[in-house]
């Protein structure tokens, strides 16, 4: 777990990217009502957790460089032993101090009284600008109650600066605590996925699968997926985010799974793709061996100093040059390039930043240049192709087959680590592994 050293560190670098006379302000998430009476299981904004590690509704933070009465400032509930023999043990404003580093705590209910008050003198504030909650207008509401009282001297802030900038580009770069939890998460995903290959067989649903997949998760104490599993089946494989996953397993199909586990809010995100009845057709293993090649050659790419782009434009180049080879696409290659002409079949990029959350913060681009890679940075790798079942520009020996494969990647100083290299992935070790069922 990440330590609460590395908590206070995580502010203190905050705290020295705005600058001593600015405040950063975040809430919280809410809880989420599922029905009456119930709630979805609680889950803290990624951003809020990342920076306190205070995992509890009704909550908002200051980060307040250089004040003298203690830099980080958490509003919260106050301890209730009633609500706790209902709904478990709560830190309370003492909690927040000696558990997760508070230099104060006070009542979420005296936030706007008192928020006024640590904002005075301060040029500008950071905050969440996407969030979708009330705290844009309640950072206004305070900075109207500063600027009545200007002609007593008081200043208010006069910049309002997204926090997202400062804030992204640290969650970035992982930390080895941050690295460690994101093997544990690609660990478990891994034997998740070796768990519903061997367990897949026709006639099963999808779901059965899925069930195997959050039976392995929760066997290991990880209870979240980190998305909602996508285990489709024949056709189903060419809808790219499926999650109805109640189709019957076919004989002759392929059935693509995209799932992972989440381990202490960082996430797994791991796409295999195999024969139900364990052996590739001569269609499934051309299109499959395809994307494992254009994977491949991503692959190549991913290392200290290459631009965040080559993976891409590798695994575009390997595909298209396929689809030719298999008739599925006609026509000079760079020119098929160039015309986008791959995007019939391959419509999606090839990879994303990985970490507290699946599809993770941070920057493609900077300063409009596609962005150098750097050690410690963790992105997916997941080429695919999808051929539409009513796709009649093609043979109908094609029609209907999707394919996806997906790696978790590490940038080392040395070139790169493939956290989830365990998962069966040739067509030789998953025919192997669906030969020992």
């Amino acid at each position: 777990m990440i330590s609460p050293r590395e908590f206070h560190t995580r502010r203190q670098r905050l705290l020295r990217r705005i600058g001593k006379n600015a405040a950063a302000v975040i809430a919280g998430a809410p809880a989420a009502q599922r029905n009456r009476d119930v709630d979805f299981p609680y889950r803290q904004n990624s951003d809020f957790h990342y920076l306190t590690g205070f995992d509890e509704p009704e909550s908002l933070a200051f980060f307040l460089p250089g004040r003298s009465d203690g830099e980080f400032v958490l509003f919260c509930r106050e301890y209730d032993p009633k609500q706790a023999v209902w709904t478990g043990h709560h830190a309370g404003l003492e909690g927040a101090r000696r558990d997760h580093g508070a230099d104060q705590a006070h009542p979420i209910g005296e936030v706007d009284k008192l928020a006024p008050g640590l904002l005075e003198g301060r040029t500008r504030i950071y905050f969440p600008m996407e969030a979708e909650n009330d705290l844009p207008a309640r950072v206004q509401g305070w900075i109207r109650t500063l600027r009545a009282k200007a002609r007593s001297g008081v200043k208010a802030p006069d910049e309002l600066v997204a926090l997202e900038k400062p804030l992204h580009e640290m969650r970035l770069f992982k930390s080895k605590g941050e690295i460690a939890l994101m093997r544990e998460a690609a660990r478990v995903s891994v034997a998740a996925h070796r768990r519903a290959l061997r367990a897949s067989r026709p006639g099963m649903r999808e779901y059965q699968i899925e069930a195997e997949l959050l039976h392995e998760f929760t066997l290991a104490g990880l209870r979240a997926p980190a998305y909602p599993s996508i285990v489709a089946a024949g056709r189903n494989a060419c809808v790219l985010h499926y999650t109805e996953n109640g189709a019957e397993l076919k004989d002759g199909d392929l059935l693509l799974i995209d799932a992972g586990a989440e381990h202490e809010y960082y996430a797994a995100d791991i796409t295999r793709t195999f024969p139900i009845n364990g052996r590739f057709s001569p269609e499934q293993r051309a299109i499959y061996q395809l994307v494992l090649d254009a994977q491949a050659s991503a692959l190549e790419h991913i290392r200290p100093g290459a631009r965040w782009n080559e993976p891409h434009d590798a695994a575009v180049r390997t595909l298209t040059k396929g689809l030719i080879g298999l008739g599925l696409l006609k026509g000079k290659l760079d020119k098929q390039i160039e015309r986008e002409k791959y995007k019939r079949f391959f419509m999606h990029r090839t990879g994303h930043w990985l970490g507290m959350d699946v599809h993770d913060v941070g920057d493609y681009k900077v300063e409009d240049e596609w962005r150098l890679l750097e050690p410690g940075m963790t992105l997916t790798v997941e080429p695919g192709l999808y051929i539409a079942p009513d796709c009649d520009k093609v043979d109908k020996k094609w029609r209907g087959i999707g394919v996806r494969i997906e790696d978790d990647v590490l940038v080392t100083p040395a070139g790169h680590e493939v956290l989830t290299a365990d998962a069966p992935k040739t067509v030789a070790e998953i025919e192997a592994c669906m030969g020992t069922r």
